[in-house]
């Protein structure tokens, strides 16, 4: 039986679309005069914002183009830079990304009147989170427990550890009795490297890369080829399941008897 729901932050819980870290992470690399699509942006969205970094450096096209505008292959002291500039932009606009998506409220409320506990990862850092933590529990939303890289080490998304530390804290007595639920790749590999449930969220995902108003002005046709583009992507990452939006995650799991 489930006993614990463990859910992403940006693009599952909060920050329709998942903005916020995208904007910083296109603002931080354009500083260094290195310009980087939204495409490449999102790619490793929901990894350690470090390792996000790392990895968009090790794209062919970004690593010949900033070789290209600064003479040198990247080194880690790039990295560092890059990241230092994306950690001043992305607190500078934080606490305007921290708003429940839709329907998050109500299934949460469900959910706990099942007994179920909820749980959380995230690819932000401590402080980061401080400012989500904070405003997020304003708007009504607060998990049992939550949880970032920095206190496994270091060690993000795909590894599994934050998802083991929320079966410890939580006090679950196997890993088939959780569910992690995201909305990008990085996500799911997190959930299948630790051995639980595994479920995909479509609507207001990083993978979608829509905002709300742009999701809703698609036509019928338009809307179900990027939805049906997204769930495999998440299948593909081995995802047991993948959801329209988190509405549908309370009844998944009745349904399932799991």
């Amino acid at each position: 039986m489930i006993e614990l729901v463990i859910f992403d932050w940006a693009g599952t819980t909060v920050d329709y679309g998942c903005f916020a870290p995208v904007k910083a992470f296109m603002d931080s690399f354009a500083h260094y005069g290195v310009e980087v699509t939204i495409e490449e942006t999102r790619k490793p969205m929901g990894m350690l914002k470090k390792d996000h970094v790392r990895t968009m450096f090790n794209m062919e096209r970004i690593s010949k183009e900033w070789e290209k505008v600064h003479g040198s292959k990247w080194t880690e002291k790039d990295v560092e830079n890059v990241y230092n500039q994306f950690e001043d932009k992305l607190f500078a606009i934080l606490h305007n990304y921290a708003s429940p998506k839709p329907h998050v409220l109500e299934t949460v409320i469900k959910l706990r009147k099942m007994g179920l506990k909820i749980g959380s990862t995230t690819g932000y850092t401590d402080a980061m989170m401080e400012i989500v933590i904070k405003k997020a529990e304003e708007q009504g939303y607060k998990p049992d427990f939550w949880i970032s890289a920095d206190s496994v080490n270091g060690k993000g998304r795909p590894n599994p550890y934050m998802i083991f530390e929320n079966l410890k804290k939580l006090e679950v007595s196997n890993v088939k009795n959780a569910i992690k639920v995201g909305d990008t790749v990085s996500d799911i590999k997190e959930g299948v490297n630790a051995g639980v449930w595994t479920v995909g969220i479509i609507e207001g995902s990083s993978d979608l890369g829509l905002s709300l108003e742009e999701f809703n002005k698609l036509s019928d046709d338009e809307r179900k080829a990027l939805c049906k583009k997204t769930e495999q992507n998440f299948r593909n990452a081995g995802a047991d399941f993948v959801i329209k939006d988190i509405s549908y995650l309370p009844e998944l799991i009745k349904c399932l008897g799991i």
